[in-house]
């Protein structure tokens, strides 16, 4: 196949921000695995990124004092666009941790920085490789080709990435902001609270006196030693009472979404549907259908036969992440199908002339 430009996309695991406001990241940046590309001609493709050629010291080295851009530019990052594109650079630390490569990095731009903060926390690595047609098993999956002699060119901050969102952004500081924030929202006030095991809990004030005529109830108890295993046992009942409540406040508090990561996903949304429609045409209705729904309509949109059932996430979110570069390269409009549009032109043809033939017996009519 030769060589090729490709992108690979991993998570933020930690931040910090310096006196300056420039944030310092410290992340994995990419692992081996099997990874499905979409090719040139339409067709997916197992690429395997080995441990072997992934740790190499010239690739990891290759990690080193590179770019960081807000998502990929269209054109490899060099010292004549450097200033175009770059948001901050990766420190020389590449290395090995835990099967990833990881890498730590500088963001130096205020606006990506903000971005960052609200919400576009995951990464992908622009890089080179020779990928050669070597077909084998790794971890147990089947792949059709090698990724070898791999050079990291630059990386993107991008809004998501194939993995998932296994590893966010850690900092304590950010996940106070955001609940004092929420605070203010509603008003500042607060529910009575009780403490259990060490524990504070908030309940509201029938729970709160309950709970506090209880344990007045089993200290005097505990000092007559009479009745103590009932009450005890009405304490007990009680505080999985409030275990339950507090899990479902945690749950919620945990579902919340700020106004900051509402704005992001409401972006990653429009870009989606901007990439999707072409493909899908005007007709298609977006409301109500999931992130992955829409992917899969517009993949079999361009690929007939494609099979969804039993495809994870990530192989979904890769399969039209290469599509639609694909797609921009080739200026695929709704209609056309990558696999059979030479069937479709053929049934054009074979229409036209349908129609000017039956315009000709038409014409001889009116003759006689």
């Amino acid at each position: 196949m030769g060589r090729v430009n490709l992108y690979d996309k991993a998570l933020i695991e930690d931040f910090s921000e310096t006196d300056e406001g420039y944030l310092t990241v410290k992340a994995p940046i990419t692992r081996p695995g099997v990874f499905p590309y979409l090719t040139k001609d339409g067709a997916v493709e197992m690429q395997a990124k080995l441990p072997e050629e992934l740790f190499s010291d010239k690739t990891i080295k290759s990690a080193n004092a590179k770019p960081v851009t807000d998502d990929h530019p269209h054109e490899a990052v060099t010292a004549k666009n450097f200033t175009k594109y770059s948001k901050g650079m990766t420190h020389t630390d590449a290395r090995v941790e835990n099967n990833t490569l990881v890498v730590s990095f500088t963001v130096t731009d205020s606006a990506t920085i903000g971005k960052i903060k609200a919400g576009k926390r995951e990464l992908s690595i622009g890089f080179s490789a020779d990928v050669k047609d070597e077909k084998g098993n790794y971890s147990g999956m089947n792949y059709d080709s090698v990724q070898r002699n791999m050079q990291v060119n630059h990386l993107a901050i991008v809004d998501k990435g194939r993995a998932g969102p296994e590893v966010a952004i850690l900092n304590d500081s950010v996940d106070f902001v955001m609940d004092s924030k929420k605070n203010k929202q509603n008003g500042g006030n607060k529910m009575p609270q009780i403490i259990i095991d060490g524990s504070e809990f908030e309940v509201d004030t029938a729970v709160k006196s309950k709970f506090d005529a209880l344990s007045a109830q089993a200290d005097a108890a505990e000092t007559k030693a009479k009745g103590l295993d009932a009450l005890q046992g009405e304490r007990d009942a009680l505080k999985e009472k409030l275990d339950a409540k507090e899990a479902e406040i945690t749950e919620i508090k945990k579902n919340q979404v700020n106004e900051d990561e509402m704005d992001s996903r409401v972006q990653s949304r429009i870009e989606l549907v901007e990439k999707a429609k072409p493909i899908l045409g005007d007709s298609f209705e977006f409301n109500g259908k999931s992130d992955r729904t829409v992917k899969e309509a517009a993949i079999l949109e361009t690929k007939k036969d494609f099979k969804a059932d039993g495809k994870s996430d990530d192989y979904i979110d890769a399969f039209f992440d290469s599509m639609t570069d694909l797609v921009a390269d080739k200026g695929f409009t709704h209609g056309v199908n990558f696999s059979d549009a030479k069937d479709k032109e053929k049934a054009a043809d074979e229409e036209i002339n349908q129609k000017k033939q039956n315009r000709l017996n038409l014409n001889k009519k009116g003759e006689k």
